[in-house]
């Protein structure tokens, strides 16, 4: 007896020529996933704008705090494909939406969790790995829904606006949480961003969800997602491509530079420049990081409609955002001047953002039908690899003062990550590629599609046509 497709897919397959989002529905769109990525970054930051308060409530100490911060990051790493698969599966926009319901109970109920008995250290450590699970998906997910919904030639500028959100959130959280920090106390910086992503998904579920769509995709979480024959994808012919393994390397090296510029900075100018206001660097950079998120995604867009090459706009943004945001993070690390050094931080932060149009929608011209699971194995090797970095920038009272050179803390200079960047700006520029063949319009080679009229022969082919 041949398997009986399940009924999502078989709706899905149906509504291939109608999948994508039109105008108005990728500006709602785009408007409620850049509010869903800020809010996914107040509930992320809150718990590190509510430590120190925290720790003085519960006596922890520096290493006590250290674990409650750094468990979040477990989780993280561990959902990453499988929030993408699940994207590819039932929908992103799907996973998503139960993510967020989870994650912001969650993120309200933690006062209540921390003051549910004597352990604080345990159900704290425990609510942060569970957040970590649970937001985890996001990414892999938005990447699975952008790639399905978005048309190429606005997908730049649809993920750079949806990712400035990160940074939006990030300051969103930093203002109005260390107000509400000081009028109302710690529980109130939980209570306000865990209380707006709840509202938040309470509105995508009345205004832009289908609830029969969502009720069937528990269905099919709850009975597990059997792969049907037609479904199933050659994940030996996909990881011997160059173009996957360089867009999983320039995911790596890209998060190796933020996680460095995320903890190294602070230290650099509290160590370079004592008297300067924390404000400022604090602030400063990532408020640059929103624009210039969104110029990106412009221009990119700007040039596929003016007829360049996908690939080769793909390229330069990703060489404008690892290669050039590289060489001013290692010219922050040689200035004696506070405003140079701002400036600097400032490019180099906002020039990551071109990643957005490169790299990160890249991936989803490469396989749109399995972006999400590519894009989760990536981000989960940047997410491990960016972690030992800050690790490796010893204290500066540690060493030797005969292996200290003049001029800025030897200990707060980027060494690795920056040479890192460059290198696979030049090695992604080389070998990536789009997998598409001359004359084929279907832009993923194991899943053939009814509304571009390719028979399964021609999109099987497509392996031996990478480039």
């Amino acid at each position: 007896m041949q398997p009986q497709p399940l009924p999502l897919e078989e709706a899905r397959r149906d509504g291939a020529e109608n999948a994508q989002w039109s105008r108005p529905e990728c500006q709602a769109w785009t408007g409620t996933l850049l509010m869903g990525t800020c809010l996914l970054y107040c509930a992320r930051v809150s718990m590190p704008v509510c430590t120190v308060s925290m720790s003085q409530d519960f006596g922890w100490n520096k290493k006590e705090a250290g674990i409650v911060l750094s468990s979040f990051f477990w989780g993280y790493c561990l959902t990453q494909v499988v929030g993408g698969h699940l994207g590819d599966r039932i929908g992103g926009e799907k996973v998503i939406l139960l993510s967020a319901c989870a994650w912001g109970f969650l993120t309200a109920a933690t006062p209540l969790l921390a003051h549910l008995s004597g352990a604080h250290l345990v159900f704290m450590t425990f609510s942060r790995i569970l957040t970590g699970l649970l937001q985890g998906v996001y990414f892999p997910a938005l990447t699975s829904l952008l790639s399905q919904k978005v048309r190429e030639s606005e997908r730049a500028f649809t993920y750079s606006a949806v990712g400035a959100g990160s940074q939006f959130g990030m300051l969103v959280t930093g203002a109005v949480g260390s107000l509400l920090l000081d009028r109302y106390g710690w529980p109130s910086v939980f209570y306000f961003s865990g209380g707006l992503t709840l509202l938040w998904v309470c509105y995508v579920y009345r205004c832009l969800l289908n609830g029969k769509e969502l009720i069937l995709a528990l269905g099919i979480l709850a009975q597990g997602l059997p792969v049907s024959r037609h479904t199933k994808v050659p994940w030996r012919q996909l990881f011997r491509k160059p173009s996957v393994w360089a867009a999983i390397s320039s995911q790596l090296s890209s998060a190796c530079s933020f996680f460095v510029l995320l903890s190294w900075l602070p230290t650099f100018f509290q160590e370079t420049f004592p008297s300067s206001k924390g404000w400022v660097f604090n602030v400063v950079p990532w408020l640059v990081a929103i624009p210039a998120s969104l110029f990106s995604g412009f221009l990119s867009d700007h040039l596929i409609n003016q007829g360049y090459r996908t690939i080769t706009v793909r390229k330069f943004m990703q060489v404008m955002g690892l290669g050039l945001s590289s060489v001013f993070a290692l010219c922050l690390g040689h200035t004696s001047s506070f405003c140079t050094s701002v400036v600097f931080a400032s490019a180099s932060i906002g020039l990551q953002t071109f990643n957005h149009s490169g790299i990160s929608v890249n991936i989803q011209d490469l396989a749109p039908s399995c972006a999400g699971f590519l894009f989760g194995v990536a981000n989960t090797a940047g997410a491990l690899a960016g972690r030992p970095w800050p690790l490796l920038l010893e204290p500066r009272h540690q060493m030797p003062s005969s292996a200290l050179p003049s001029g800025p803390p030897w200990s707060t200079r980027p060494v690795c990550p920056p040479p890192l960047q460059v290198s696979w700006a030049c090695a992604w520029g080389a070998i990536s590629s789009r997998p598409q063949a001359p004359g084929r319009p279907c832009s993923t080679w194991w899943q053939p599609s009814a509304a571009w009229g390719c028979a399964r022969s021609c999109c099987l082919e497509r392996p031996s046509e990478w480039t």
